[in-house]
């Protein structure tokens, strides 16, 4: 698998965290992705045969792009032969302005938007495999979108670099006090951008913290890691853990060695479930 990240422009930096481009080939087999919650929203384009499976097992053929929102629990795709995949990882506060669309708090969300119309163009660049200038087409068409990103709230901005900042380890009133807001300002504000409250983006920011360690440290100590990451005790980790992840600390850390041997060591958005 190739998976690379691209450092988003200094102009977008605010907006945008990263681009992304993942390549899988399954040869004429399908595969099976578990995408699993973290504090991001991604705008996806996808140059597959790609398709979301619901609870009962049905298909749903994706578009692209398409976005994949904060989640509160884990979302499977089905891939057929080879998975290309460009990501454009934005912040919960800003995605929705930067689309110039009313916030929502669905897990995947298709929209029609000038953007779609660079599909064509990125397929071109990636039939001969060129993902590089695939993702400069991207950052060229933010850089130049008409839209400000500057027109998004500044008390929003501060409270995206204090959640950022803290890793999502710090209460809704520090938060409120970093914007120089009101907690009651701060969560209308919130609200209205991100359809989310502050508490639930905190609460994504560290379980992703925790996700990571485990992939990265499958034996690391939980009442540690749990004193790190803000939780209350261990058994407050392993609770919020197995509501986003719906599995437990321990069974995702078996899952994730598995995932290792065939992906190494990156945790990419797609992971193969």
């Amino acid at each position: 698998m190739f998976h690379q990240e691209y450092e988003s422009p200094l102009a977008l930096k605010e907006a945008i965290k990263c681009f992304w481009y993942t390549d899988k080939d399954f040869g004429d087999g399908y595969a099976d992705f578990e995408v699993v919650p973290d504090g991001y929203a991604e705008i996806i384009f996808q140059f597959s045969e790609m398709s979301l499976l619901d609870t009962s097992g049905l298909s749903k053929p994706m578009p692209s792009p398409f976005m994949v929102g904060l989640l509160n629990q884990p979302l499977i795709f089905r891939v057929k032969g080879r998975m290309q995949v460009i990501g454009i990882r934005c912040y919960p506060w800003t995605v929705f302005d930067l689309l110039e669309l009313p916030a929502g708090k669905e897990a995947v969300k298709q929209f029609e938007h000038p953007i779609a119309g660079l599909h064509p163009i990125l397929t071109k660049f990636i039939k001969q495999n060129e993902p590089e200038r695939a993702i400069d087409t991207l950052k060229s068409f933010f850089l130049n979108y008409h839209v400000s990103l500057r027109a998004t709230d500044a008390t929003l901005f501060k409270a995206g670099n204090s959640l950022t900042e803290n890793k999502g380890s710090v209460g809704v009133s520090s938060v409120a006090e970093a914007a120089h807001a009101t907690v009651r300002t701060l969560e209308r504000k919130f609200k209205q951008a991100t359809g989310h409250t502050v508490k639930d983006v905190a609460g994504l920011m560290r379980f992703e913290q925790v996700r990571n360690r485990l992939w990265s440290e499958p034996k690391v100590n939980l009442a540690q890691l749990a004193n790190e990451v803000g939780y209350v005790d261990q058994a407050h980790l392993t609770r919020e853990f197995k509501r986003y992840s719906g599995t437990t600390p321990a069974a995702f850390t078996r899952k994730a060695k598995l995932r290792q041997e065939s992906y190494g060591d990156d945790f990419v958005a797609f992971v193969q479930s």
